[in-house]
């Protein structure tokens, strides 16, 4: 198929036939937008033509040894393969269907042909979700006439290879023989109005917000920079969600259309087309009037928020007005977008990131997003529901980030409890931001409808965690003690079986994530939530019969078995067996930290150093920076994070060495028991309260420790098996 008019079906306008602009217009016909009529020369006919023509040599030729960033070279071998193309001849067949879909779309009047067409570029890689080529090919505006529009197909099969589409293809990894273009051919619009509309802000990634920049004339003066166009920045209603969806609310949508920002730009260029062809850019003597009407803006911004239903994404959208009519010249995806979580233009759906609840701000590994949606899964099914990872929209990655959906959690009736208790403890600035949701009326915050079944395995999975709770505040010495055991005990039996060949092995280590890793939320939860619970309990208690709020974080200075602490007093007392051997110390001050991992993985650091890091890292080289994402390389693999800390801990004051930070956080811990102990005392029934004072504060000094504690257990599990999957991967890589 080398011709396919606009109007053809979906399936004949394939990206690779028709190329990312020719397949959007396609679409956007067959949506029933306002598209100037058109066809598209395939790909089909480009490779057509460059087989009879011989250049595919020409190309591989000026191709050779080429640098992307050479862009000396890029020109030359640009101008070698565009002046064979300009040399070369369309194939007979070719040529005839491409003045009959011309004279089909333009009959001749008086002996010749009377309407213009633009003639542009659409490249198989081009307006693609995650790439954009635009600019990189040829445009051709106002072309009249048989040859002409020929000589332009073949200019525009030929700017495939300009120097900046060799370039950025190169350096995007695109293969140059799998790229290919087809042209459009198109009725020109003389638009009066024309511009660009961004259906999100592209600037600030507001989902409810259009863009609009508009200049008087064709667009090309605003595409290649030379006008200053006006820019109005249109709010977009929002839909509604639960009660707050009334009919009544819904009607007022078309009312919430608003203009929030306008600036009126010079627009001293307009592009014209001119008489016999081709355009010009002429200096407009005074543009200081707004291009478009409100009326105008608002339809634009309509419009746009259609296009954007009908892709499912934000769209960059080419249109023009002419004779007061709106046409739609081009869609395609806003590409400096961030990548939102499962794209739903309903702002009321709210998502908060996995990563920066644990600190992490950047990307996480393929392998690291994958095992946290399968611990999701599997935590799923403690309350009786099956989930499978690929398929959930409540956890999903975007933008190499994990997102939780939580919108629906605070429209439930129990849900709006938990975020806003759990999540403001959890991470502060994530709470925050709920409570200035929550009184949003339209948010619909608790009005969601409750489940009987909901209600059943709620009940069904917490009474028994609720019993031991209350159980857990009379003995916490034996509660924590068991939660330890616990956890000892899981990871000593969590091993991978022996195997005879690498594949068994590696599928070992598949078998051990899905169950062993994926199912370490599921084995803590109920254990956690127990010792935790007390602890939080018991805080509370104090808080209220020690009348002094500021005394609460004294009494949780220096908390004892909690193994952030623990391992920085081992961490501590490792420096401080270097600082005793001279010859370590003194390699210690004279070398950068790669350089003191470098040596530590190559068993050449001093002994002295080299056992007291080893015995370290024996017991925590499964931590790592980014260490709850699987896929980050721990301690153990690369030291130099352990070593820039031994570096400073060399360096400090013994004064503020850890174990004394820690005793005396413990010693401010006990002053502030006795002086909450002692307010207690003071108030009515005082003896009782003080004896219950003190015994709640025992509880939060031996529970909440245990804080840290799930955590590092995740990790170690995390631990075993990526020592396995590096051990398994090297045999298949030495393989």
């Amino acid at each position: 198929m080398n011709i396919i008019p606009f109007t053809s079906a979906k399936a004949e306008a394939t990206l690779e036939l028709a190329g990312g602009k020719g397949a959007n217009l396609v679409r956007l016909t067959r949506a029933g937008f306002d598209v100037p009529r058109g066809f598209i020369v395939s790909t089909n006919a480009y490779r057509e033509f460059v087989k009879g023509n011989g250049l595919e040599g020409v190309i591989k030729q000026e191709l050779e040894e080429l640098e992307s960033e050479d862009t000396d070279e890029l020109e030359n071998a640009s101008q070698g393969i565009r002046e064979a193309f300009g040399q070369g001849d369309i194939p007979a067949r070719i040529h005839l269907e491409i003045l009959s879909a011309y004279a089909e779309l333009n009959p001749q009047k008086d002996g010749g042909y009377q309407n213009p067409v633009a003639i542009r570029s659409s490249a198989t890689a081009e307006d693609l979700p995650d790439l954009s080529f635009a600019g990189q090919q040829d445009t051709y505006l106002n072309v009249i006439g048989e040859e002409p529009i020929l000589q332009a197909v073949v200019n525009c099969w030929s700017s495939l290879w300009t120097a900046r589409a060799i370039g950025y293809r190169m350096r995007n990894h695109i293969s140059h023989d799998e790229a290919a273009l087809a042209v459009v051919v198109q009725e020109m619009v003389q638009s009066d109005v024309s511009g660009v509309l961004f259906t999100a802000n592209p600037l600030t990634g507001a989902l409810n917000e259009s863009v609009i920049d508009a200049t008087f004339g064709l667009g090309e003066a605003l595409v290649s920079g030379q006008v200053e166009p006006d820019h109005f920045v249109v709010a977009t209603p929002i839909a509604l969600s639960g009660a707050a969806a009334t009919a009544e609310a819904q009607s007022k949508r078309s009312s919430e259309w608003k203009v929030v920002s306008r600036t009126l730009g010079a627009k001293k260029i307009a592009t014209r087309s001119k008489a016999g062809g081709g355009v010009e850019s002429i200096e407009e003597q005074s543009n200081e009037r707004q291009t478009l009407t409100e009326s105008q803006i608002q339809q634009l911004a309509e419009t746009g928020q259609r296009i954007q239903q009908e892709y499912g994404t934000p769209q960059d959208i080419e249109w023009a007005f002419a004779d007061g009519k709106l046409y739609i010249l081009q869609a395609r995806g806003i590409t400096s977008l961030f990548p939102v979580p499962q794209v739903s233009f309903d702002p009321l759906i709210v998502w908060f990131s996995f990563g920066a609840v644990q600190g992490l701000v950047g990307p996480l590994t393929p392998l690291g997003q994958d095992a946290i949606q399968h611990v999701a899964a599997s935590a799923g099914m403690m309350f009786g529901v099956t989930l499978k990872p690929e398929k959930e929209d409540f956890l999903i990655p975007a933008g190499e980030r994990v997102w939780i959906k939580i919108s629906d959690l605070m429209r439930h009736p129990l849900g709006k409890r938990v975020f806003q208790g759990v999540l403001s403890f959890v991470e502060p600035s994530v709470g925050q931001i709920m409570r200035t949701l929550a009184v949003d009326p339209r948010m619909g915050v608790g009005e969601g409808k409750f489940k009987f079944s909901t209600v059943r395995r709620l009940v069904r999975f917490f009474v028994p965690i609720a019993v031991r709770v209350i159980g857990n505040m009379l003995r916490p010495e034996k509660v924590r003690a068991r939660f330890e055991a616990d956890i000892e005990r899981y990871l000593s039996s969590a091993h991978l079986p022996p195997a005879s060949d690498r594949f068994t092995r590696l599928a070992n280590v598949v078998t051990f994530l899905r169950g062993q890793v994926a199912n370490v939320f599921r084995f803590l939860f109920p254990r956690f939530v127990p010792v935790f619970g007390p602890s939080m309990a018991s805080l509370g208690l104090l808080n209220k019969l020690g009348g002094d709020s500021s005394l609460m974080l004294e009494v949780t200075r220096g908390l004892p078995n909690n193994v952030t602490t623990e391992m920085d007093l081992v961490l501590w007392e490792t420096a401080q067996t270097i600082r005793a051997d001279a010859e370590s110390q003194t390699l210690f001050t004279a070398s950068d930290a790669p350089e003191l991992a470098r040596q530590y993985l190559n068993r050449t650091l001093p002994s002295a150093a080299e056992t007291a890091i080893a015995r370290f890292l024996d017991q925590y080289g499964v931590r790592g920076v980014g260490e709850i994402d699987f896929g980050q390389p721990r301690w153990r693999e690369d030291p130099t994070p352990v070593m820039h800390t031994l570096q400073s801990y060399l360096q400090i004051d013994p004064a503020f060495a850890p174990d004394v930070v820690f005793a005396k956080g413990e010693q401010a811990a006990q002053r502030a028991v006795e002086k909450i102990v002692a307010n207690a005392r003071k108030q009515h029934g005082g003896f009782i309260k003080a004896k219950i004072a003190r015994a709640a504060a025992k509880r939060v000094r031996l529970l909440m420790g245990a804080r840290e504690s799930p955590k590092f257990f995740i990790i170690r599990t995390m631990g075993i098996s990526r020592k396995a999957l590096l051990e398994v991967g090297q045999e298949f890589a030495d393989a």
